[in-house]
């Protein structure tokens, strides 16, 4: 059995749809694990804070002809955990995760998330999130993530040094 999704083999099930997101919205460089596989994922940086989002596809939905719940529960994760990350400049682990749904993100739905700092200790956050489209909220949830300093040389280390550079 070979790896479907080696750095050398920057290949993904989406790489051929084209997800049209909206100005200011750039494409996530995350090609390997399971990012690679969820994709194309997208942010955006502004005033307000950072944003992650995704359309919905073909490959997000159930048989139902929804985004899957572990679609939106993955996607809950990066958005909610991505502000600690920001803030400890490093990369988190989910501690835990609870969510609740409120309305279905449907098929070509653009669906954005983001988190907001309740509570800090050290390295531990708690951040209260929520994922929506247009003016409907699709999920809201609160998670506990653990952060670390991002690994000298790794991509997340990469990543974060852009956004300072840029923000500059």
């Amino acid at each position: 059995m070979t790896d479907q999704n080696t750095p050398e083999q920057d290949t993904h099930m989406w790489d051929d749809l084209d997800a049209n997101p909206p100005e200011g919205y750039r494409r996530l460089d995350w090609v390997q694990g399971f990012g690679g596989q969820m994709g194309p994922l997208f942010e955006m940086d502004d005033a307000t804070g950072s944003q992650r989002a995704f359309r919905v596809m073909d490959h997000h939905v159930n048989g139902g002809g929804i985004c899957h719940g572990g679609m939106l529960m993955a996607f809950a994760d990066i958005a909610f955990g991505h502000v600690a990350a920001l803030d400890a400049k490093g990369w988190f682990m989910t501690i835990r995760l609870v969510t609740d749904f409120v309305a279905p993100a449907e098929l070509g739905e653009w669906v954005m998330g983001t988190g907001k700092i309740v509570g800090k200790d050290r390295s531990l956050y708690t951040v209260e999130g929520r994922i929506w489209s247009g003016d409907k909220t699709i999920m809201t949830g609160q998670g506990i993530f653990k952060t670390r300093p991002a690994p000298e040389g790794s991509h997340i280390a990469a990543r974060l040094a852009a956004k300072e550079n840029s923000a500059k």
